[in-house]
């Protein structure tokens, strides 16, 4: 029989109330000692929190688990209820992304009542399962799906998936072959967010930038190649690049370029891509967005000058590979 001590260690001061009963507490001392201004917290109906103080976004997380386990099944194996959707997401660090109600995953036919805080699914897809802070979670490539299939807005499902693949939790073709599994490309904004990522697009900023290439007639660009010098050394992965014209465009945000070394990280990459021939226009997301015909106006007469220019960039782009859309959905 586990005693509550090393009980608690193994979940972050959580613990159900089947385990309490069965580590000798009476249920009277449980319901005496969750009253307000008592040592213990009732999270979740059966899940008590053994501390005064407030929980922290594991243990909230962790609750979420515990609740959807099955009572007499050890709750951290990932056997019987597991983290996904945007819950599991902003374990792993990814930002922005909605965790509440957390989303955890429950064997079918098992229904289990979701709470305010707790939304389970059943599912007869069971995934593999990892521990994410200690907490069993699925893998990122399917919490990633989980999250856009109860996601209603485009821009929230396009910059989560973005985020998940720009952090390299998971390749876009492997998150592509998720989103196919799950029957979620019949979706237009999950196929138009799976479409992006597998030609190479990382991010809004990026996003919003090929939505404005698209609609105009210049050429396709690579996105997030990986440029090289001749004896194979690396030299910088631009936003979007024209091989044949030696043209790259660059997205610098204020969130991530605009500190001081940052800033002049930007401009040595800048000038390294210079070094090697390549013409560079520089370009915000807000300029995108606002002064889109300005940006257009200097990748077009950069794109024209390439035509005449006596030596061509020594840089080569490698293993990058642009796909087309449709892949089978």
């Amino acid at each position: 029989m586990i005693t509550p001590k090393p009980l608690l260690r193994r979940q972050l001061n959580l613990a159900t109330r089947h385990q309490l009963t069965a580590s000798g507490i009476p249920d009277g001392t449980i319901t005496s000692r969750t009253r307000p201004g008592g040592p213990w917290q009732r999270l979740l109906p059966r899940v008590y929190l053994l501390q005064t103080g407030p929980p922290d976004h594991r243990q909230r997380a962790l609750a979420a688990v515990l609740y959807a386990a099955e009572p007499a099944a050890d709750p951290l194996s990932g056997e019987t209820a597991v983290l996904t959707g945007g819950a599991a997401l902003a374990l792993l660090g990814i930002r922005d992304v909605p965790h509440t109600p957390a989303d955890v995953l429950v064997r079918a036919p098992r229904r289990v009542t979701g709470t305010p805080e707790v939304r389970p699914l059943a599912t007869a897809r069971w995934p593999r399962t990892i521990a994410v802070s200690g907490i069993p979670s699925t893998r990122p490539v399917r919490a990633a799906a989980d999250f856009a299939s109860r996601a209603a807005d485009p821009v929230r499902i396009r910059s989560t998936l973005a985020h998940v693949v720009q952090a390299g939790w998971c390749h876009p073709q492997d998150l592509h072959a998720e989103l196919r599994t799950a029957r979620l490309l019949t979706r237009p904004e999950v196929r138009a967010a799976a479409s992006e990522l597998i030609a190479g697009v990382r991010s809004i900023a990026e996003a919003l930038a090929r939505d404005t290439l698209t609609a105009t007639d210049l050429p396709t660009p690579l996105w997030n190649a990986r440029l090289h010098t001749p004896d194979g050394t690396f030299l910088a992965s631009p936003d979007a690049y024209w091989p044949d014209e030696g043209v790259a465009l660059e997205i610098d945000s204020a969130e991530y370029h605009y500190t001081r070394d940052a800033w002049h990280a930007t401009l040595r990459r800048r000038l390294r891509l210079e070094s090697h021939g390549i013409l560079v226009v520089s370009a915000t997301p807000s300029m995108i967005r606002d002064t889109s015909t300005e940006v257009i106006a200097a990748l077009r007469t950069l794109l024209t000058l390439t035509t005449t220019r006596p030596t061509p960039p020594t840089a080569r782009a490698r293993g990058h590979q642009q796909l087309s859309f449709p892949l089978g959905w």
